[in-house]
Parts: C-alpha cells; sequence; structure tokens
C-alpha cells in the first residue's frame, strides 16, 4: 500500500474519535489508574515526536532493557528500565517514497530481525550484535508489513501484510518466503476500515495467533505437522483498535494493546475481556506490548493523539 494512503487512514480514523468524543488526554505524572491484575503503572522513557521517535513495536533483552521500533525514523533503540535510550541502527533510505519500520524479534543469539516497508527494499532486515542492517528476506510485493514473530524451534519467521490480511513463512535458513495463510477472517472490513487486518502476531502452544485490527478479533492458526496452517478460529472478539499482542503466561492469556482506543486489555482464555491500563496511566495510543517475569511493558507511538510517545512499564500479579 502507498503510505501516503495508510497516513490518510490514519488521519481518517482520528478524526472519527475526535467525533465520537473519545480522544484521551493524558496525566502529567503516572496515575496508578491500573486494574488489576496490573499495578504500578509508571512511565519511563519519553521519546521525541519531532523527530519521529514513535516506537511501533518491541522485544526485549535478557537483562530487562526494551529493543523497539522507531516507525517512521526507520530506527531500532535499546532502552534500559531506567529510561536511557540508544540508538542501534537506523535502516537506509528507500531512493523515493517514504519508508517505516514495524515488527521486531530476537533470537537466542541477540540477532534482531525487523520489517522494513521501502518499496524495493521492502522485507525482513536482520541485525546482528554489533552489525549493520542487512536485508534478510525480501518481500516487496507485500503491500503493509507489520506484524513479526518468531519460532526458532521450527526455523521461521511469520509476517503479517496488514492491508491483504494475509501471514507470510519467512525461513530462518536462507530468508525463503511463502505465503502461509490468508482469508476472510485475517481480512480488513469492507466497511469503515483503517486498512488494516491481520497486524500483532506470535507463536504460542503450536499454533500462530494473530490480531485483526480491523474486526477487533483475536485469531489462532494451528501449525500442522508439516509445518502448513491449519484452520483458522476466532478466540476473542470486540477488542477495539486491536494493535500487537502477548501472552501473559504459558496458557493463553492476553494483554493486548488498543491502539486509538488508548488503552490495554487482559483477553482470557475464555476470550472474556476487559480494561487494566488507560491514559490516566500514562498510555499514548499503544502499539505493543511484552512481559518479563512479573513486568509488563508497553509502547505508545502517539499516532493518533500527537503528545508524548512514551515505555510504560508495569507491574503484573500472575
Amino acid at each position: 500500500m502507498n503510505r501516503h494512503r495508510l497516513r490518510h487512514r490514519r488521519t481518517l480514523l482520528l478524526g472519527a474519535i475526535a467525533v465520537a468524543g473519545s480522544a484521551a488526554t493524558l496525566a502529567i505524572a503516572p496515575a496508578f489508574g491500573s486494574t488489576a491484575p496490573l499495578s504500578q503503572a509508571r512511565e519511563v522513557a519519553h521519546f521525541d515526536i519531532t523527530t519521529q521517535q514513535q516506537p511501533e513495536n518491541i522485544t526485549l533483552e535478557p537483562n530487562g532493557a526494551a529493543d523497539v521500533t522507531f516507525n517512521r525514523a526507520r530506527q531500532i533503540a535499546r532502552v534500559t528500565p531506567d529510561g536511557t535510550t540508544t540508538i542501534l541502527a537506523t535502516l537506509p533510505a528507500p531512493a523515493s517514497g517514504s519508508a517505516t519500520v514495524s515488527g521486531i524479534v530476537r533470537a537466542a543469539d541477540g540477532t534482531l530481525y525487523v520489517n522494513y516497508n521501502a518499496g524495493s527494499l521492502s522485507g525482513v532486515w536482520r541485525i546482528r550484535p554489533g552489525g549493520t542492517p542487512e536485508q534478510f528476506a525480501a518481500l516487496p510485493d507485500v503491500k503493509v508489513v507489520n506484524g513479526l514473530a518468531l519460532d526458532e524451534r521450527n526455523d521461521a519467521l511469520y509476517v503479517t501484510d496488514s492491508s491483504s490480511g494475509t501471514v507470510w513463512k519467512v525461513s530462518l535458513k536462507g530468508g525463503a518466503t511463502s505465503l502461509w495463510a490468508s482469508g476472510e477472517a485475517l481480512q480488513p472490513a469492507t466497511t469503515n476500515s483503517s486498512g488494516f487486518g491481520a497486524n500483532g502476531i506470535k507463536v504460542h502452544n503450536g499454533a500462530v495467533w494473530v490480531s485483526n485490527t480491523d474486526k477487533g478479533t483475536l485469531l489462532r492458526i494451528p501449525i500442522g505437522a508439516h509445518g502448513t496452517a491449519g484452520t483458522v478460529t476466532t478466540k476473542a472478539s470486540g477488542v477495539t483498535s486491536f494493535d500487537d499482542f502477548t501472552f501473559v503466561g504459558q496458557d493463553d492469556t492476553v494483554l493486548a494493546a488498543q491502539n486509538f482506543a488508548n488503552s490495554v486489555a487482559l483477553i482470557n482464555p475464555d476470550g472474556t475481556h476487559q480494561t487494566v491500563l488507560t491514559a490516566d496511566d500514562g498510555l499514548s495510543g499503544p502499539t505493543s506490548v511484552a512481559v518479563r517475569g512479573k513486568t509488563v511493558y508497553v509502547t505508545s507511538g502517539a499516532y493518533f493523539t500527537r503528545t508524548d510517545p512514551n515505555l510504560l512499564l508495569a507491574h503484573i500479579a500472575h
């Protein structure tokens, strides 16, 4: 998809939110409005929106630092728990047009893989520890490369195309790509669409899980014996503006970032869900969530609020 069309759709969404009167106001300081099982929410890093430091996705380092993608700045940054931010890499600009970096995952050896939307440069890029960015797998025909999931046991990456509503598989053994899953459940809505269908993606308990932003659904796709995609089933619905997500533990409990709804939801294994973080805690358009032990990490990209992109930490009791 042309990035200008994507920005136009985001503008339309923002306008709709304003008309509905639901645009959230940020608290200047943490208000601890979080709901159990979350508590002690606090912002640990504030990013510079004037230089397009708007975090889109997150992965965690063993020492508790967070690696985030700055979507429009084309950057990958490392943020320590005390908020110190270091730019690890900037992806090369395309010869023409705009470019954005989206999903990010970390392999066991410290290699980072990131999704890049940049015309002929689009695809999955790799950054080895101490190295420079290099294209690992080309996906020039994918319209909006968005979510990224890692399955090291099966030597695979999974990539969502939010515009076409598809999931692509990338071999970790050489970067070969193939269309893995498609269908109506993954596609954007046919009316009042933001243009975003399949968005966040994770591998968990023998399946690929995907959020659909337009339809507000959490989907489960079993991984077959030969690595093929099984039948898509809906595990939760009604999750407004569903962006990225993460699993809390070994069961199917999920924390979901709700971008322009400006909240984070806890989705139970039975599909019921409730809000556990809001703008009162410091959210400003949450884009992704990660969990390490009893600490929850939430990035806010401020795409719609245009105020205070940040990294927030909270405690989770589980």
